[in-house]
């Protein structure tokens, strides 16, 4: 998986796959219910590259704190997005301590955990191939 080909699109609830390039524009596919649509230049995208979660020392990137979920939870789902605003709470401080309370809102914990769950549940979380990937490129680096 390819952080910077799942995207965020203003306005479309959940992700979407990048599927192609066109002249004006991308092609993406739900992670829902596997529709295909155009997404044009006008509207906003993020891919979850690009996204980080505000913490008290630094901010820290989506896939960390994605993969200490992955970790915490030995591969399997994350809490609920329905769950309590307090259980919710009390998950995020387990996963990503640093994280800052004054700034992180519960809306941003759901959208989290029910963006977890959707590559959950995709089997788009493998965090071992990256690790390995990772590892290649410091050997190399090393090398040189």
């Amino acid at each position: 998986m390819k952080w910077n080909e799942i995207l965020t699109i203003v306005g479309k609830s959940g992700l979407h796959v990048l599927s192609s390039r066109t002249k004006n524009g991308l092609i993406v596919e739900s992670l829902t219910d596997k529709k295909r649509f155009p997404v044009f230049g006008n509207e906003r995208i993020s891919s979850l590259e690009e996204i980080t979660m505000f913490g008290v020392s630094e901010d820290k990137p989506l896939r960390d704190i994605m993969k200490n979920i992955y970790e915490v939870e030995n591969g399997g789902k994350a809490i609920d997005h329905k769950s309590s605003n307090e259980a919710l709470k009390n998950y995020m401080a387990k996963i990503y301590p640093d994280y800052d309370t004054d700034r992180v809102y519960v809306s941003d914990m759901k959208k989290l955990f029910s963006w977890y769950n959707q590559l959950h549940d995709n089997d788009m979380l493998n965090f071992e191939d990256e690790d390995v990937a990772e590892e290649d490129s410091e050997v190399k680096e090393d090398e040189k």
